[in-house]
């Protein structure tokens, strides 16, 4: 795949991520569920889209890739906001962890391309 198709879908990634995060809160808050599991699987939901569409590959590392890049990409945006670094331009760090969760994501789809690439 061309760097500019991967560009242009990992651009669409980060903003269906930013878009849906708060369509995600709003639907945990309605199912009274763990906002970080409602998250989640909606991320995943929508890796697992990416993956079929954008990638092609087989359905089982699609889907096995896309689970495991978003409980990652979930967790570790979440213990980056917990760092307080960006506290004076985001106090209730909310935009930080959602931001730092799309580029997480899209950096582990870069690095799972690569690899994959690497390998056949």
């Amino acid at each position: 795949m061309k760097i500019q198709i991967r560009i242009l879908l990992y651009a669409i990634l980060f903003f269906l991520y930013l878009t849906s995060t708060s369509l995600l809160l709003s639907l945990g808050e309605r199912l009274k569920t763990d906002p970080y599991i409602t998250l989640g699987c909606g991320f995943a939901v929508l890796n697992i889209i990416y993956s079929f569409l954008g990638l092609k590959w087989k359905p089982v590392l699609n889907v096995v890739c896309s689970i495991v890049i978003a409980a990652l990409s979930l967790y570790l945006a979440v213990q980056f906001a917990n760092l307080h670094l960006l506290t004076k331009y985001d106090p209730y760090l909310v935009k930080t962890a959602i931001f730092t969760n799309g580029i997480l994501s899209i950096l582990f789809w870069e690095i799972v391309y690569q690899v994959k690439i690497r390998k056949t």
